[in-house]
């Protein structure tokens, strides 16, 4: 067994990366034999990330808040508490807030061989964002 001692203060999501205020605490990090890296990714409402994908994957699981999520050309999909969104290696997607709503999600993937998580793209635009439906639905 391993403990390592929370030290890595919480880091400003790179505005490459994201839209709005993105906070991001580290959870496990790649070492020796594990490929994993996970983070604890505070949204602020409205925040989200640029159009991305992930060589390996990528499951975000909800924590709290309300969010959307959205492979490309597929539908908006509001996500809550409890729910796992698994998005394909290779699948340009994104997530984030809700307009009116803060979300806290882990985000969980493998990296590839030389230790790349994403590859990242353009950013949402306010018309892709805004085509997200209700939250009531």
């Amino acid at each position: 067994m391993q403990i390592t001692r929370n030290s890595t203060e919480t880091a400003a999501g790179p505005c490459e990366w994201f839209t709005g205020a993105v906070y991001v605490d580290t959870v496990a990090t790649p070492s020796h034999a594990s490929r994993l890296s996970a983070s604890s990714v505070h949204f602020t409402p409205g925040a989200r990330t640029a159009w991305h994908s992930h060589p390996n994957g990528q499951t975000i699981y909800v924590v709290e808040g309300v969010g959307l999520a959205q492979p490309r050309g597929g539908p908006i999909e509001v996500i809550r508490p409890g729910d796992r969104v698994f998005f394909e290696p290779g699948e340009d997607h994104w997530h984030g807030a809700a307009p009116s709503r803060f979300l806290t999600h882990l985000a969980m993937l493998d990296v590839d061989d030389e230790g790349n998580s994403a590859t990242w793209g353009d950013q949402v635009t306010d018309e892709e964002y805004r085509a997200a439906p209700p939250l009531d639905t």
